[in-house]
């Protein structure tokens, strides 16, 4: 079972393959002759899959550059890694980087990509369902800063997204459910359908029934396409795909990376909501309705409750979509009914923290 789906962009068109057991990199065949490749991997992956993917890259000069897995690694040494792997082994533009992991190698290769010889082409292989479902689509990369998540990146668009599924066999029940968060972003935003789609079939997702997950992944990928092709750069409409974001990178940031990335947006999200309630933007029962939702699939809903709120705060004034020092979030009207708020003081985003952490009614 396969879905094919294409992004076009002003710079070109590229696939999105989605296979229900296979890494469909045959589909690029014409486009690899006499190329070059580098598979970037991580030490959790690279004894699962490494060796499969090198081997369906026969006929080519294959070099690998396994990292540490983690957001820790996702540093500018590890950056530098890949770096001098492509020296050492002498890569020019006209050769072909390849992730082989989830979201960090992902954002990662593309960075070391767009960065080497200003530029080249990379293919986007995930293996996680978050990776899957948002990190690898779009054309955002690039490495954390100790000032926070993300600081330093490019967006470059990878030649192609090659999904197989399979590899979610492999997963962790954490990191599958962190993957859910973003799925659940998506329905957040602007399509309350998909919110009862997820309810509907919250048994089959946790059973990672073959159909319906092929389906989850086909619908955040065109959901996702349809706004990057819209907005590439982040200009306007593509930031609704920061709905808890801003609290969640500085959540993960400030705790050292001890939520994942998707159950840092799941407590962002709720705070969104609370926020966009304290306002008068939506009813208190939007930050329920997404609590419950989380809560199926184990994602936390309430912030430790040992996390000072004023150090969040400060982190948040460094996120990346900050203009001119004046915050700005997204947050709902409703559920599937997001938008861009800007001037939001410090005293309100306090006070929907502390509201959020654990301890609190």
């Amino acid at each position: 079972m396969r879905t094919e789906l294409n992004i076009e962009l002003p710079g070109g068109t590229y696939p999105i393959i989605i296979d229900a057991s296979q890494f469909a990199i045959s589909a690029l065949k014409n486009r690899l002759s006499g190329k070059k490749i580098m598979i970037v991997t991580n030490d959790v992956v690279a004894p699962l899959y490494l060796q499969e993917v090198t081997d369906l890259f026969a006929g080519h000069q294959v070099h690998h550059c396994v990292v540490g897995d983690g957001e820790n690694h996702k540093s500018v040494d590890s950056w530098l890694q890949i770096l001098d792997e492509l020296a050492r082994c002498q890569f020019n533009r006209s050769d072909v980087l390849v992730s082989l992991g989830g979201g960090i190698v992902c954002d990662m290769t593309g960075f070391a990509a767009a960065s080497w010889m200003r530029g080249m082409d990379f293919i986007q292989i995930p293996t996680t369902l978050l990776a899957q479902i948002d990190a690898s689509v779009g054309g955002k990369t690039g490495v954390n800063h100790p000032a926070g998540k993300n600081l330093i990146g490019a967006f470059h668009q990878p030649m192609a997204v090659l999904i197989n599924a399979r590899t979610l066999k492999s997963l962790p029940a954490r990191e599958f459910n962190a993957g859910i968060g973003e799925a659940i972003k998506y329905a957040g935003i602007n399509q309350p359908e998909f919110y009862n789609w997820l309810n509907i079939h919250q048994q089959a997702i946790r059973d990672q029934d073959e159909e319906i997950l092929l389906e989850l992944i086909a619908r955040c990928c065109r959901f996702k396409a349809a706004v990057v092709e819209s907005d590439e750069k982040e200009q306007g409409i593509r930031a609704l795909l920061n709905l808890g974001h801003t609290f969640g990178h500085a959540i993960e940031t400030v705790t050292d990376y001890a939520y994942l990335h998707g159950e840092a947006v799941a407590v962002g999200m709720v705070m969104a909501a609370e926020l966009s309630a304290q306002l008068g933007h939506c009813g208190s029962d939007i930050r329920k309705m997404l609590e419950n939702l989380l809560q199926a699939f184990d994602l936390p809903i309430m912030l430790d409750a040992n996390v000072p709120a004023e150090d969040l705060l400060q982190l948040m004034k460094a996120d990346k979509k900050v203009i001119n020092d004046r915050h700005r979030l997204i947050l709902m009207k409703g559920l599937g009914a997001a938008f861009i708020a800007e001037g939001i003081a410090n005293e309100d985003i306090l006070t929907t923290i502390e509201s959020c952490q654990e301890g609190q009614s």
